[in-house]
């Protein structure tokens, strides 16, 4: 924790508008909150991210860039790649029990956000995507059907569902009982 005071913390700023992702009203900022990340290499650096109130309904969201996954400390690229290579190919700076949460994390979440993925294309009216008659063989393959399998897909995948407030919340923790 100690490192987080020490380092300069890097401002994020959306260039655009974006409504309350709850109530479709504006948001207006009411601070900002610092927000660890770590690169593929271990490079650690601090986030200032903004803190935005809907005048609305009253909720509190943040302005995630797209390098981050929501409750993950590592940066959505690193994410991307450890799902998408064989365990021997990773390059990230994380050990392998981190490795394999991720990737347990991934496929629990691929029928959710492909459900998300569909609903966000019909509300949008645009046609869903078809699902091939034969099963694909992975899911990558079943996600790039939306987003592509360019480098990025991940946070291709993040943004709208975050946006729509739909993201599902799982971090967990031990509860006493």
């Amino acid at each position: 924790m100690s490192w987080l005071r020490r380092l300069p913390a890097f401002s994020v700023r959306c260039a655009e508008l974006v409504p309350s992702p709850c109530c479709g009203e504006a948001l207006s900022v009411i601070g900002s909150r610092r927000r660890k990340l770590v690169s593929e290499s271990g490079d650690r650096r601090v986030l200032s991210i903004r803190r935005l109130r809907c005048g609305q309904c009253r909720k509190i969201h943040h302005e995630l860039p797209d390098c981050i996954v929501p409750y993950k400390r590592y940066e959505s690229a690193c994410v991307e790649q450890v799902v998408t290579e064989p365990e021997s190919v990773s390059t990230a700076a994380a050990d392998d029990a981190t490795l394999r949460r991720w990737k347990h994390w991934f496929y629990e979440q691929i029928p959710y956000l492909l459900g998300v993925l569909t609903s966000i294309a019909i509300r949008f009216h645009q046609d869903p995507v078809e699902m091939p008659s034969v099963p694909s063989q992975s899911a990558h393959h079943r996600i790039g059907h939306y987003v592509g399998d360019a480098p990025g897909w991940l946070a291709r995948i993040v943004r709208p569902v975050v946006n729509s407030n739909l993201w599902a919340h799982t971090r967990s923790a031990f509860l006493s009982g």
